[in-house]
Protein backbone atom coordinates (compact mmCIF):
# COMPACT_ATOMS: atom_id res chain seq x y z
CA UNK A 1 0.00 0.00 0.00
CA UNK A 2 1.26 3.49 -0.88
CA UNK A 3 0.84 5.78 2.13
CA UNK A 4 0.28 9.48 1.45
CA UNK A 5 2.02 11.99 3.70
CA UNK A 6 -0.38 14.90 4.15
CA UNK A 7 0.00 18.29 5.81
CA UNK A 8 -2.46 20.27 7.93
CA UNK A 9 -3.67 22.40 4.99
CA UNK A 10 -7.37 22.69 4.23
CA UNK A 11 -7.06 20.67 1.02
CA UNK A 12 -5.11 17.87 2.69
CA UNK A 13 -7.61 17.68 5.55
CA UNK A 14 -10.42 17.42 2.99
CA UNK A 15 -8.57 14.57 1.29
CA UNK A 16 -8.08 12.80 4.62
CA UNK A 17 -11.79 13.19 5.38
CA UNK A 18 -12.67 11.59 2.02
CA UNK A 19 -10.38 8.66 2.78
CA UNK A 20 -12.15 8.01 6.09
CA UNK A 21 -15.62 8.36 4.53
CA UNK A 22 -14.61 5.80 1.93
CA UNK A 23 -13.50 3.22 4.50
CA UNK A 24 -9.79 4.02 4.63
CA UNK A 25 -7.33 4.64 7.46
CA UNK A 26 -5.69 7.97 8.33
CA UNK A 27 -3.18 8.69 11.09
CA UNK A 28 -3.65 12.13 12.60
CA UNK A 29 -2.27 14.27 15.43
CA UNK A 30 -4.08 14.95 18.68
CA UNK A 31 -2.92 16.82 21.77
CA UNK A 32 -2.12 13.48 23.45
CA UNK A 33 -0.60 11.09 20.87
CA UNK A 34 -1.17 10.39 17.18
CA UNK A 35 -4.33 8.41 16.44
CA UNK A 36 -5.08 5.87 13.69
CA UNK A 37 -8.54 6.80 12.46
CA UNK A 38 -11.38 5.14 10.57
CA UNK A 39 -15.13 5.66 10.41
CA UNK A 40 -16.67 4.58 13.71
CA UNK A 41 -19.79 3.50 11.79
CA UNK A 42 -17.94 1.09 9.47
CA UNK A 43 -17.18 -2.38 10.91
CA UNK A 44 -14.90 -3.26 7.98
CA UNK A 45 -12.83 -0.13 8.56
CA UNK A 46 -12.53 -1.01 12.25
CA UNK A 47 -11.16 -4.43 11.28
CA UNK A 48 -8.55 -2.65 9.12
CA UNK A 49 -7.33 -0.77 12.21
CA UNK A 50 -6.79 -4.01 14.12
CA UNK A 51 -4.96 -5.52 11.14
CA UNK A 52 -2.71 -2.50 10.57
CA UNK A 53 -1.65 -2.36 14.22
CA UNK A 54 -1.56 -6.11 14.91
CA UNK A 55 -3.99 -5.29 17.72
CA UNK A 56 -5.98 -7.98 19.58
CA UNK A 57 -9.64 -7.82 18.52
CA UNK A 58 -10.90 -7.78 22.14
CA UNK A 59 -9.16 -4.44 22.79
CA UNK A 60 -11.84 -1.76 22.21
CA UNK A 61 -11.26 1.44 20.24
CA UNK A 62 -11.90 5.02 21.37
CA UNK A 63 -14.41 6.97 19.27
CA UNK A 64 -13.46 10.61 18.58
CA UNK A 65 -16.11 13.29 18.05
CA UNK A 66 -15.93 16.99 17.19
CA UNK A 67 -19.05 18.28 18.97
CA UNK A 68 -21.42 17.50 21.82
CA UNK A 69 -24.12 16.95 19.19
CA UNK A 70 -22.03 14.21 17.61
CA UNK A 71 -21.42 12.72 21.05
CA UNK A 72 -25.17 12.49 21.71
CA UNK A 73 -25.58 10.58 18.45
CA UNK A 74 -23.50 7.64 19.67
CA UNK A 75 -24.20 7.34 23.41
CA UNK A 76 -27.30 6.84 25.52
CA UNK A 77 -28.02 8.56 28.81
CA UNK A 78 -25.33 10.88 30.17
CA UNK A 79 -25.15 10.76 34.00
CA UNK A 80 -24.79 14.03 35.92
CA UNK A 81 -21.17 13.35 36.88
CA UNK A 82 -20.27 12.61 33.27
CA UNK A 83 -21.95 15.87 32.24
CA UNK A 84 -19.70 17.73 34.71
CA UNK A 85 -16.61 16.17 33.14
CA UNK A 86 -17.85 17.00 29.63
CA UNK A 87 -18.49 20.63 30.59
CA UNK A 88 -15.13 21.03 32.33
CA UNK A 89 -12.72 19.04 30.15
CA UNK A 90 -14.17 18.50 26.66
CA UNK A 91 -12.60 19.20 24.29
CA UNK A 92 -9.45 17.95 25.98
CA UNK A 93 -7.38 14.91 26.98
CA UNK A 94 -10.18 12.92 28.61
CA UNK A 95 -12.25 9.93 27.45
CA UNK A 96 -15.59 8.89 28.96
CA UNK A 97 -17.17 5.44 28.81
CA UNK A 98 -20.96 5.36 28.47
CA UNK A 99 -23.60 2.98 27.17
CA UNK A 100 -23.49 3.00 23.37
CA UNK A 101 -26.21 3.36 20.79
CA UNK A 102 -26.56 0.65 18.15
CA UNK A 103 -25.09 2.92 15.47
CA UNK A 104 -21.65 1.96 16.85
CA UNK A 105 -20.82 -1.58 15.64
CA UNK A 106 -19.47 -4.30 17.91
CA UNK A 107 -16.21 -4.34 15.92
CA UNK A 108 -15.39 -0.91 17.39
CA UNK A 109 -16.24 -1.80 21.01
CA UNK A 110 -14.95 -5.40 21.04
CA UNK A 111 -18.52 -6.60 21.55
CA UNK A 112 -19.15 -4.46 24.64
CA UNK A 113 -22.40 -2.54 25.09
CA UNK A 114 -20.35 0.50 26.12
CA UNK A 115 -18.29 2.93 24.07
CA UNK A 116 -15.30 5.14 24.95
CA UNK A 117 -15.77 8.70 23.64
CA UNK A 118 -13.25 11.51 23.29
CA UNK A 119 -13.54 15.09 21.99
CA UNK A 120 -9.92 16.06 21.17
CA UNK A 121 -8.63 19.59 21.71
CA UNK A 122 -6.27 19.49 18.73
CA UNK A 123 -7.59 21.66 15.88
CA UNK A 124 -6.33 19.34 13.14
CA UNK A 125 -8.10 16.39 14.76
CA UNK A 126 -11.31 18.39 15.04
CA UNK A 127 -11.08 19.51 11.40
CA UNK A 128 -10.51 15.93 10.22
CA UNK A 129 -13.56 14.62 12.09
CA UNK A 130 -15.71 17.45 10.66
CA UNK A 131 -14.50 16.70 7.12
CA UNK A 132 -15.07 12.97 7.56
CA UNK A 133 -18.65 13.70 8.59
CA UNK A 134 -18.66 10.76 11.01
CA UNK A 135 -17.21 9.99 14.44
CA UNK A 136 -13.71 8.57 14.05
CA UNK A 137 -12.59 5.40 15.84
CA UNK A 138 -8.91 5.72 16.65
CA UNK A 139 -6.38 3.95 18.85
CA UNK A 140 -2.78 5.19 18.93
CA UNK A 141 -1.05 5.03 15.53
CA UNK A 142 1.69 2.54 16.39
CA UNK A 143 2.39 -1.16 16.16
CA UNK A 144 0.49 -2.76 19.03
CA UNK A 145 2.56 -2.97 22.21
CA UNK A 146 5.17 -0.40 21.16
CA UNK A 147 5.57 3.13 22.58
CA UNK A 148 2.79 5.42 21.41
CA UNK A 149 3.73 7.95 18.70
CA UNK A 150 4.10 11.60 19.69
CA UNK A 151 5.89 12.74 16.50
CA UNK A 152 4.98 12.18 12.87
CA UNK A 153 8.26 10.31 12.29
CA UNK A 154 7.13 7.68 14.83
CA UNK A 155 3.95 7.10 12.83
CA UNK A 156 5.82 6.92 9.54
CA UNK A 157 8.19 4.32 10.99
CA UNK A 158 5.36 2.10 12.26
CA UNK A 159 2.54 2.67 9.78
CA UNK A 160 4.02 3.59 6.38
CA UNK A 161 2.77 1.04 3.85
CA UNK A 162 0.06 -0.20 6.21
CA UNK A 163 -2.47 2.65 5.98
CA UNK A 164 -3.79 5.13 3.42
CA UNK A 165 -2.47 8.43 4.78
CA UNK A 166 -0.57 10.15 7.59
CA UNK A 167 -1.20 13.78 8.53
CA UNK A 168 2.03 15.41 9.72
CA UNK A 169 0.92 17.69 12.55
CA UNK A 170 4.22 18.08 14.38
CA UNK A 171 4.76 17.05 18.00
CA UNK A 172 1.97 16.22 20.46
CA UNK A 173 1.72 18.56 23.45
CA UNK A 174 0.61 16.17 26.24
CA UNK A 175 2.56 13.06 25.22
CA UNK A 176 0.51 10.39 27.00
CA UNK A 177 -2.95 9.14 26.11
CA UNK A 178 -6.14 10.60 27.52
CA UNK A 179 -7.52 9.94 31.00
CA UNK A 180 -10.30 7.33 30.72
CA UNK A 181 -13.26 7.44 33.12
CA UNK A 182 -15.93 4.73 33.17
CA UNK A 183 -19.41 6.04 34.02
CA UNK A 184 -21.28 2.75 33.57
CA UNK A 185 -20.67 1.22 37.03
CA UNK A 186 -21.88 2.01 40.52
CA UNK A 187 -19.38 4.86 40.82
CA UNK A 188 -17.26 6.64 38.17
CA UNK A 189 -13.89 4.91 37.86
CA UNK A 190 -10.62 6.14 36.35
CA UNK A 191 -9.41 3.23 34.22
CA UNK A 192 -6.38 5.04 32.76
CA UNK A 193 -4.69 8.20 34.08
CA UNK A 194 -3.65 10.87 31.62
CA UNK A 195 -3.64 14.58 30.90
CA UNK A 196 -6.57 15.24 33.25
CA UNK A 197 -5.55 14.20 36.76
CA UNK A 198 -7.53 12.71 39.62
CA UNK A 199 -7.20 16.03 41.46
CA UNK A 200 -8.50 17.93 38.42
CA UNK A 201 -11.65 15.80 38.46
CA UNK A 202 -12.20 16.20 42.21
CA UNK A 203 -11.78 19.95 41.85
CA UNK A 204 -14.92 20.21 39.68
CA UNK A 205 -16.98 18.39 42.31
CA UNK A 206 -17.03 15.03 40.52
CA UNK A 207 -16.38 12.06 42.82
CA UNK A 208 -14.41 9.23 41.20
CA UNK A 209 -12.41 6.20 42.26
CA UNK A 210 -9.16 4.92 40.73
CA UNK A 211 -9.17 1.41 39.27
CA UNK A 212 -6.86 -1.04 41.05
CA UNK A 213 -5.51 -2.31 37.69
CA UNK A 214 -3.91 1.01 36.70
CA UNK A 215 -0.44 -0.27 37.59
CA UNK A 216 -0.98 -3.86 36.46
CA UNK A 217 -2.78 -5.88 33.77
CA UNK A 218 -6.24 -7.45 34.14
CA UNK A 219 -6.74 -11.21 33.99
CA UNK A 220 -6.32 -12.80 30.56
CA UNK A 221 -9.87 -14.19 30.55
CA UNK A 222 -11.46 -10.73 30.87
CA UNK A 223 -12.44 -8.30 28.13
CA UNK A 224 -10.93 -4.86 28.82
CA UNK A 225 -13.32 -1.89 28.94
CA UNK A 226 -10.67 0.40 27.48
CA UNK A 227 -7.24 0.27 25.82
CA UNK A 228 -4.16 -0.43 27.92
CA UNK A 229 -5.76 -2.66 30.56
CA UNK A 230 -4.94 -6.17 29.33
CA UNK A 231 -2.03 -6.32 26.89
CA UNK A 232 1.60 -5.27 26.92
CA UNK A 233 1.84 -1.58 26.07
CA UNK A 234 4.41 1.14 25.48
CA UNK A 235 7.38 -1.26 25.40
CA UNK A 236 10.51 -0.47 23.40
CA UNK A 237 12.84 -3.21 22.16
CA UNK A 238 15.19 -2.40 25.04
CA UNK A 239 14.47 -3.94 28.46
CA UNK A 240 13.24 -1.20 30.81
CA UNK A 241 13.62 -1.17 34.59
CA UNK A 242 12.06 1.60 36.68
CA UNK A 243 14.06 2.78 39.70
CA UNK A 244 11.70 4.68 41.99
CA UNK A 245 12.31 6.68 45.14
CA UNK A 246 14.25 9.62 46.60
CA UNK A 247 16.65 11.34 44.19
CA UNK A 248 20.02 10.38 45.68
CA UNK A 249 19.01 6.79 46.42
CA UNK A 250 17.73 6.37 42.85
CA UNK A 251 20.98 7.70 41.38
CA UNK A 252 23.13 5.44 43.56
CA UNK A 253 21.08 2.37 42.65
CA UNK A 254 21.30 3.11 38.92
CA UNK A 255 25.09 3.56 39.18
CA UNK A 256 25.23 0.15 40.87
CA UNK A 257 23.09 -1.39 38.12
CA UNK A 258 25.25 0.15 35.40
CA UNK A 259 28.35 -1.37 36.99
CA UNK A 260 26.65 -4.77 37.08
CA UNK A 261 25.74 -4.43 33.39
CA UNK A 262 28.94 -2.77 32.14
CA UNK A 263 29.22 -5.11 29.16
CA UNK A 264 25.75 -4.19 27.85
CA UNK A 265 24.83 -0.97 26.02
CA UNK A 266 22.72 0.78 28.64
CA UNK A 267 20.63 3.92 28.77
CA UNK A 268 19.30 6.09 31.59
CA UNK A 269 16.13 8.15 31.42
CA UNK A 270 16.73 10.82 34.00
CA UNK A 271 14.47 13.30 35.80
CA UNK A 272 17.30 14.83 37.75
CA UNK A 273 19.90 15.48 35.09
CA UNK A 274 22.46 13.24 36.78
CA UNK A 275 25.69 12.13 35.10
CA UNK A 276 26.25 8.43 34.67
CA UNK A 277 29.33 6.71 33.28
CA UNK A 278 29.06 4.23 30.42
CA UNK A 279 25.43 5.03 29.59
CA UNK A 280 23.34 6.84 27.00
CA UNK A 281 21.55 9.56 28.97
CA UNK A 282 18.25 11.13 27.90
CA UNK A 283 16.56 13.81 30.01
CA UNK A 284 12.82 13.28 30.54
CA UNK A 285 12.24 16.65 32.17
CA UNK A 286 12.25 17.94 35.72
CA UNK A 287 8.49 17.57 36.34
CA UNK A 288 6.11 14.69 35.75
CA UNK A 289 4.24 16.78 33.19
CA UNK A 290 7.45 17.16 31.19
CA UNK A 291 8.22 13.47 31.74
CA UNK A 292 4.85 12.55 30.23
CA UNK A 293 5.49 14.70 27.17
CA UNK A 294 8.93 13.18 26.54
CA UNK A 295 8.54 9.58 27.70
CA UNK A 296 7.46 7.75 24.55
CA UNK A 297 9.81 9.70 22.31
CA UNK A 298 12.72 8.87 24.62
CA UNK A 299 11.90 5.15 24.66
CA UNK A 300 11.89 5.15 20.86
CA UNK A 301 15.17 7.09 20.75
CA UNK A 302 16.88 4.50 22.95
CA UNK A 303 15.94 1.85 20.39
CA UNK A 304 17.24 4.00 17.53
CA UNK A 305 20.56 4.35 19.37
CA UNK A 306 20.87 0.59 19.87
CA UNK A 307 20.44 0.62 23.65
CA UNK A 308 19.67 -2.83 25.09
CA UNK A 309 18.70 -1.99 28.68
CA UNK A 310 17.16 1.20 30.09
CA UNK A 311 17.03 2.36 33.70
CA UNK A 312 14.30 4.97 34.20
CA UNK A 313 14.43 7.33 37.17
CA UNK A 314 11.05 8.08 38.70
CA UNK A 315 9.67 10.08 41.61
CA UNK A 316 5.92 10.58 41.94
CA UNK A 317 6.19 14.23 42.96
CA UNK A 318 2.79 15.56 41.83
CA UNK A 319 -0.69 14.56 40.62
CA UNK A 320 0.62 14.01 37.07
CA UNK A 321 2.89 11.27 38.38
CA UNK A 322 0.23 8.54 38.20
CA UNK A 323 -0.02 8.90 34.42
CA UNK A 324 3.76 8.59 34.05
CA UNK A 325 3.94 5.68 36.50
CA UNK A 326 1.16 3.83 34.63
CA UNK A 327 3.11 4.03 31.36
CA UNK A 328 6.51 3.32 32.90
CA UNK A 329 5.36 0.25 34.82
CA UNK A 330 3.80 -1.23 31.69
CA UNK A 331 6.77 -0.34 29.46
CA UNK A 332 8.94 -2.10 32.05
CA UNK A 333 6.63 -5.13 32.30
CA UNK A 334 6.48 -4.44 36.07
CA UNK A 335 10.28 -4.48 36.51
CA UNK A 336 10.35 -1.87 39.28
CA UNK A 337 12.99 -1.32 41.99
CA UNK A 338 11.88 0.76 45.00
CA UNK A 339 14.73 2.46 46.86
Amino acid sequence: METKILQTTENDIKEAGRIIRNGGLVAFPTETVYGLGASAFDPRAAKKIYAAKGRPSDNPLIVHVCSETQLSEVVGEIPDTAAKVIDAFMPGPVTIILKKKTVIPDEVTAGLDTVAIRFPLDKTAQALIREAGVPVAAPSANISGKPSPTKSKHVIKDMFGRIDAIIDGGDCAVGVESTIIDFTGDKPLILRPGGITYDDILNIGAEVDIDSNILQLIDTDKTPKCPGMKYKHYAPDAEVTVVEGEKKAVQNKIKELLTENKNVMAGVLTMNGADYDNAVILHAGSTNKEYARNLFSALREFDELGVKIVFAEFCEQDAYGLAVKNRLYKAAAQRVIHV
